[in-house]
């Protein structure tokens, strides 16, 4: 799980990293908000902790650019203003949850294990439209000019995970992470592979590579 931390505080910044990747949690840290935003916007997180109150840019202003550019991340919004006001101001922006400050550890724990879990629900039948196929990431069906292409449960998890971030760069960390889990032993090279066959099954060269970084659907 990768999650990014925005809060000008240093000193708090850097202990609430510490205590979230004791947890086994990939943290990167921004200590304002423009950085906050570019980092979610160039990179992919499970999570981002947001402060309120930030230098550059709040995090209200963070928020409802994050939305209004329809990235779905959850977000935990942490603050220290606890008016009734406050609070439905930052939720209508789009946060996920709100945590007043000081709050316990065991509660930020909490508040971001339930976070997590809820963008780890089960897929739906829903399907993924491109202008070259229709894919169905619950089936693992692509349709594509009249045919159905089958995939296997990692090719389809991998297809699904460059569509939902087009046109983002996706690390191969980050499909290690999200395809195989945090604890497993797999080699970054078995993602060539994987890329490989979904090229050479698609028939596509939508899905570029991008040197020493990772790999981006771009239509």
């Amino acid at each position: 799980m990768r999650l990014l931390l925005v809060e000008d505080e240093k000193s708090l910044a850097d202990s609430l990293a510490y205590l979230l990747r004791s947890q086994r949690y990939q943290v990167d840290v921004a200590y304002d908000g423009a950085a906050g935003l570019k980092l979610a916007l160039e990179k992919v997180y499970d999570l981002i902790v947001l402060d309120r109150m930030l230098p550059k840019m709040n995090g209200i202003e963070v928020l409802r650019e994050l939305r209004e550019l329809q990235l779905e991340i959850p977000v935990l919004m942490v603050t220290a203003r606890d008016t009734v006001q406050d609070r439905v101001q930052g939720l209508d922006s789009g946060a996920d949850d709100y945590l007043l400050k000081p709050f316990a550890t065991e509660e930020l724990l909490a508040r971001v294990r339930a976070l997590t879990r809820r963008g780890q629900a089960p897929l739906q039948e829903s399907e993924m439209a491109t202008p070259s196929f229709r894919f169905t990431p619950a089936k693992g069906e692509v349709v594509q000019g009249g045919e159905v292409i089958r995939l296997t449960p990692t090719e389809s998890s991998l297809l699904e995970l460059l569509l939902r971030n087009a046109n983002n760069v996706v690390t191969k960390e980050i499909i290690l992470e999200r395809i195989w889990g945090y604890a497993s032993d797999i080699e970054p090279g078995n993602i060539d592979l994987y890329i490989h066959y979904l090229r050479k099954k698609l028939q596509t060269t939508s899905i570029r590579t991008i040197r020493s970084k990772g790999y981006m659907w771009e239509e």
